[in-house]
C-alpha cells in the first residue's frame, strides 16, 4: 500500500489554490520545508511571507491579510499553532470569523523521535473549543489536498491538522470530501469505530479482524471533528449501540471527547475512548504507537470488551 505524509497533501493543495486563487497568500513561522509551505513559496515567491520564530506575529498579520480581501494560509507546527499563539487564535481568528486557515503540522506521537516537545497532543481540544474553527483531520495525503482545496471556499476559520510520518492512502481521489460530514467507510452491526488522521486505517485493520472472530463494525473517519457530523454518529450507534473513539491525541477534550458529549445529549450508550493519557516521549513512529495503545489489536481489544459487555 502507497504511504505519504498528509503534510505533501497540503503542499499539493496549496499550489493548486494558489493558481485558481490569486488572493491567497502564504505565512510560514521558520518551518517552511517542513510545513511544505516551501512549495508555494516557489512557484508564488511574491505571496509567500516568512515571519521567522513568530508565531503569535504570523497569526496576526494572517488576520490582518484577511480583513484586507485576501485568503491567508498561517503554517507551523501544530505544537506551536495551539499553544504559542493561541491567544491570537481565540482573538484575531476566532472570535473575528474570518476565512483564516491554520495548518498546524506534526500532530501526535508519531512525530517520532522529536519528542514530546513537537509532539502536538492537545490542539484539537484547544482549537475546536472555540467557536467558528472547523477542526479537520485529514486521513491520508489525498484527503489533506482536499480539505486545503475546501478551506477556501469555507466562509469561516479552520485549523487542518497534518502528520510529518508517511500514512497509507485510503482514500481515492473521487471520494466525496466535505468539511462536517464524516465518511462512513464500513458498514456493520455490533460496534462503531469512529477515528480520525492515522488512526483510521488501523480502525480498517481492526475491522476486519474482528470479522475473523464474527463481529462486524461500523468504521467512521470523522475527518472533521468541529463541526461534528451528528447525524452519521447518530445513525451508526443507534443501530451498533456501542462506539470505540481512536485518535492519536489526548483523550481528554479531543475527537472522542466531541463524540461523548454529542452522546451524553442525544444517546448515551457504551462508550472506549482510544488516544494519549499522557505526553509522548522520543521514539521510533512505530514504537511510540505501540507502547501508547494505538495499533488495530488495542481498537479490537476494546471493540470486543464492549460487544461482551452489550
Amino acid at each position: 500500500m502507497a504511504m505519504e505524509p498528509t503534510r505533501d497533501g497540503f503542499g499539493e493543495g496549496i499550489i493548486e489554490v494558489g493558481k485558481l486563487y490569486k488572493n491567497v497568500v502564504v505565512l510560514s513561522a521558520d518551518l517552511s520545508s517542513s510545513t511544505r509551505a516551501n512549495w508555494f513559496k516557489e512557484k508564488y515567491p511574491e505571496r509567500f511571507f516568512c515571519f521567522g520564530v513568530a508565531e503569535q506575529d504570523m497569526i496576526c498579520a494572517a488576520a490582518g491579510f484577511a480583513l484586507s480581501g485576501k485568503i491567508p494560509f498561517a503554517c507551523t507546527f501544530g505544537v506551536f499553532a495551539s499553544g504559542r499563539a493561541w491567544d491570537q487564535v481565540r482573538i484575531s481568528v476566532s472570535s473575528m470569523d474570518l476565512n483564516i486557515n491554520v495548518i498546524g503540522t506534526h500532530g501526535g506521537v508519531s512525530v517520532g523521535e522529536d519528542g514530546l516537545t513537537h509532539q502536538a497532543l492537545e490542539e484539537i481540544s484547544l482549537m475546536r473549543c472555540l467557536p467558528n474553527i472547523a477542526v479537520i483531520v485529514p486521513v491520508d495525503v489525498i484527503e489533506a489536498k482536499k480539505a486545503t482545496i475546501a478551506a477556501v471556499k469555507y466562509p469561516h476559520p479552520t485549523y487542518i491538522r497534518l502528520g510529518r510520518n508517511p500514512v497509507p492512502i485510503i482514500t481515492k481521489e473521487k471520494d466525496k470530501f466535505k468539511i462536517g460530514k464524516a465518511n462512513l467507510l464500513k458498514k456493520g452491526k455490533d460496534v462503531t469505530i469512529i477515528a480520525c488522521g492515522s488512526m483510521v486505517c488501523e480502525s480498517l485493520r481492526a475491522c476486519e479482524f474482528l470479522k475473523s472472530k464474527g463481529i462486524y463494525a461500523e468504521v467512521i473517519n470523522l475527518h472533521t471533528i468541529e463541526p461534528i457530523d451528528k447525524k452519521t454518529i447518530l445513525n451508526s450507534v443507534k443501530k451498533t449501540n456501542a462506539v470505540v473513539t481512536v485518535e492519536e491525541h489526548t483523550i481528554k477534550g479531543g475527537m472522542g471527547g466531541a463524540v461523548a458529549e454529542l452522546l451524553g445529549e442525544n444517546y448515551p450508550i457504551l462508550m472506549k475512548r482510544i488516544g494519549m493519557k499522557n505526553f509522548g516521549e522520543s521514539g521510533s513512529p512505530v514504537e511510540l504507537l505501540k507502547k501508547y495503545g494505538l495499533t488495530y489489536a488495542n481498537i479490537a481489544d476494546a471493540a470486543l470488551d464492549l460487544v461482551k459487555r452489550k
